[in-house]
């Protein structure tokens, strides 16, 4: 468990599953899609379904939930893009509007990035997004992420193409520019 204030990342709690539920599969259009990999479909599904994988979620190293004030409002993973385990990328998601222009996501992935790096022989973070979620190109840019890469119009969505964006931050990087957080 990592804190910051009222806000805490920590790995999911048997607890969370009905709250995750209604955030990720309740809705088959929730708002949230809208700016996480729209371009990907996104399914609902009944919570009798989704509870016949979901224990698979508990206590996982790779998927935490975000709470503030100790409600669930998002979540944070990590996935390897290679079978080495050298490199990483990380996803975050705040599931409801009135969270999002708070500075949760900001605080949440710092709390991300200080654990990868406490916990994990990595030299290197990633993080992808298109060019359409502005709002988490100016997260990576002010947690010291670097653009690495501008995939130009390979993301389809609402019959307009945009770009894969490929930001990155190297260990000696972060660790210059943030304090080290203890869990």
């Amino acid at each position: 468990m990592y804190k910051d204030k009222e806000l805490v990342i920590r790995p999911v709690h048997e607890g969370d599953l009905l709250r995750l539920w209604e955030l990720i599969y309740k809705d088959d259009a929730p708002e949230w899609k809208k700016w996480d990999a729209p371009y990907f479909p996104h399914k609902s599904m009944p919570f009798d379904q989704f509870m016949e994988s979901a224990e698979t979620w508990v206590g996982k190293e790779n998927f935490w939930v975000i709470t503030v004030n100790e409600v669930v409002c998002g979540i944070v993973s990590y996935y390897y893009e290679d079978e080495q385990k050298r490199w990483l990328e990380i996803g975050i998601v705040i599931h409801e509007g009135h969270n999002w222009g708070r500075g949760i996501g900001t605080r949440a992935l710092e709390l991300w990035i200080n654990h990868i790096f406490n916990t994990l022989p990595l030299v290197r973070v990633g993080l992808t997004t298109w060019s359409g979620n502005e709002r988490m190109i100016r997260v990576g840019e002010k947690l010291g992420m670097q653009m690495e890469a501008r995939i130009r119009k390979v993301r389809f969505y609402e019959g307009n193409y945009y770009d894969s964006i490929r930001m990155g931050v190297l260990r000696e990087e972060w660790e210059a520019l943030h304090s080290p957080i203890k869990n």
